[in-house]
């Protein structure tokens, strides 16, 4: 995964209806984001075109109108995927509570 701020669109999976979307730094090993009511903190690593890593997910605000993916509850996120010089294809897991929330997402690079 390059250095990097990405954009990040999420879809669930296994017949749960969910969208999110945000942005993301990747720096060396790092992983710092967020979006209007949630911010996202990790680590990855890298071998060759193949990206996994972990991130945390924390909600920083609250909107009445809007549910937050993963319902506002703070989450453990594993992932893994591959990437070109400008995009990547991530599959992973949320852990909140007892319950596990499989997902994909799509990142684009948007600036250096």
């Amino acid at each position: 995964m390059n250095n990097g701020l990405y954009s990040i669109h999420v879809d669930l999976l296994d017949g749960n209806s969910g969208r999110g979307s945000g942005v993301l730094v990747f720096q060396d090993g790092k992983i710092r984001g967020g979006d209007g009511m949630l911010f996202y903190i990790g680590s990855y690593s890298v071998k060759e075109n193949t990206v996994k890593g972990e991130v945390f997910v924390k909600q920083h605000s609250r909107n009445p109108d809007v549910a937050p993916l993963f319902g506002g509850a703070d989450v453990s996120i594993g992932f893994s995927g591959q990437f070109s010089a400008d995009a990547a294809k991530l599959n992973g897991s949320a852990f909140f509570g007892r319950t596990t929330q499989l997902f994909e997402a799509s990142l684009r690079k948007l600036a250096d």
